[in-house]
């Protein structure tokens, strides 16, 4: 992973093998990033994405080369904790021209262009709700 810090811009390049949670996680962890949003193009190796059923995840693993056709997302801190979430929708192209998308669980790169962009005097909380998810909540 290569990374550059502009002044509310950290562009990063991610190469073949490359976890693109944990990678993401890391660069939020070493550049102090709580509240941004997130945004990118490439291929994924193999991605596992999620569709929220109303009470759950519903999770389907594509094994494969696949192109990153849209990638964006927020990145957030638990109210009560402040653990950094990491939330991301894709939509990937696959090998027969076909596209799928939803929330994206995980997933290994070959190749990624990223960008984050830090949000300034804005915090983005997630807070529990009655849904089961942790809805999003600018301060």
């Amino acid at each position: 992973m290569i990374i550059k810090e502009g002044n509310s811009t950290i562009a990063i390049r991610m190469f073949d093998g490359e976890d693109f949670m944990e990678s993401i996680k890391i660069v939020c962890k070493n550049y102090k990033i709580d509240s941004a949003t997130i945004s990118g193009i490439g291929m994924f190796r193999n991605v596992e994405l999620g569709y929220f059923n109303g009470k759950e995840y519903v999770k389907k693993t594509f094994e494969g080369l696949s192109e990153i056709i849209s990638l964006k997302g927020s990145i957030s801190v638990t109210e009560s904790e402040g653990d950094v979430v990491i939330h991301v929708h894709t939509a990937i192209g696959l090998h027969d021209y076909t596209v799928v998308g939803g929330h994206l669980i995980n997933g290994t790169l070959f190749n990624g262009e990223i960008f984050i962009e830090r949000l300034h005097n804005i915090t983005l909380l997630r807070k529990d709700e009655k849904t089961g998810l942790k809805g999003l909540y600018p301060a």
